[in-house]
């Protein structure tokens, strides 16, 4: 009896997982597969684009200073996932003897990364609480 059961509910978990296999199958193939290291490149264009492409300006600190607290977090970690891939563009290209396009994008992340930094200072040496600033100014010099 014991064993029946056992068995049983052995066959049934199995034949469940073969079909949710076969349909995860089903939809990975229709899906394109996903790799994380895409992300530290470009997306290639297409040859018959011939306009430049226009990039945007660093931040200015006095958006910055609009922002909150988590925003400017946010706003680190997309300029440094976008500097981490400038870089290894360039690190690529530069193995290639190629020439990396739009250089100037570099030094407009390094800027606004560097005026997220000043900002929260800012904020921080304001902190009336002195442990609340020491842990604020800890935050920040990890960055």
């Amino acid at each position: 009896m014991f064993l029946s059961r056992f068995f049983g509910r052995t066959f049934l978990a199995a034949a469940r997982s073969e079909t949710s296999a076969t349909a995860a199958a089903a939809t990975s193939s229709v899906r394109t597969s996903y790799n994380p290291l895409e992300e530290f490149f470009e997306a290639d264009r297409s040859a018959e684009d011939d306009k430049p492409v226009i990039y945007g300006r660093s931040w200015k600190a006095s958006e910055l200073r609009l922002k909150s607290w988590d925003d400017l977090q946010k706003l680190w970690y997309v300029l440094l996932k976008e500097k981490n891939m400038l870089m290894t563009q360039r690190q690529m290209l530069n193995a290639q003897n190629l020439r990396f396009p739009n250089p100037e994008r570099i030094p407009k992340v390094r800027k606004s990364m560097c005026r997220i930094k000043h900002v929260l200072t800012e904020r921080a040496i304001e902190e009336l609480d002195p442990r609340r600033s020491a842990e604020m100014k800890r935050m920040i010099n990890a960055l």
